[in-house]
């Protein structure tokens, strides 16, 4: 399993538990962001960097990602996207994105996008905490033990 990263804007504890994680377990880890990004030096860590542009680092991990790797991922298009070619997404906060659930994310995802654009002031996303960065540790560790 390759563990794909889209890492503009994945929380920097979150980064430090997958370079952790590739290192105990040799799984082979890639960071794709528009900006250069610092990796532990380690064979089985590399960064790639994407031109600058909208969707440029979920295109690439789309068109590279096989079934069985693992996306981790806030982006709910590139997450459907993901689960559709046979592969996992997680995301920072550790849920597990699936085909039981990706269709209902995507269609809220999409409602909270018109709203948006509507001017209707729906909030963002509440801080990244301690429980979210163990979520993600929790869920990380279960699906590399498979």
């Amino acid at each position: 399993m390759h563990i794909w990263v889209d890492a503009d804007a994945c929380p920097a504890v979150v980064k430090d538990i997958l370079f952790r994680a590739a290192t105990r377990t040799g799984q082979p880890l890639t960071l794709v962001a528009n900006q250069f990004l610092r990796t532990p030096a380690s064979p089985r860590i590399r960064m790639v960097q994407v031109p600058p542009g909208f969707d440029e680092a979920d295109k690439y991990i789309a068109s590279h990602v096989e079934a069985g790797d693992l996306v981790v991922t806030a982006d709910i298009p590139l997450a459907a996207d993901v689960v559709a070619k046979d592969a996992h997404a997680l995301s920072p906060r550790g849920e597990l994105y699936g085909k039981e659930n990706i269709r209902e994310l995507l269609d809220m995802r999409n409602f909270m996008d018109t709203l948006r654009s509507s001017g209707v002031e729906t909030g963002g996303p509440a801080a990244f905490s301690a429980a979210d960065r163990q979520a993600f540790a929790n869920r990380l560790d279960r699906m590399l033990r498979r």
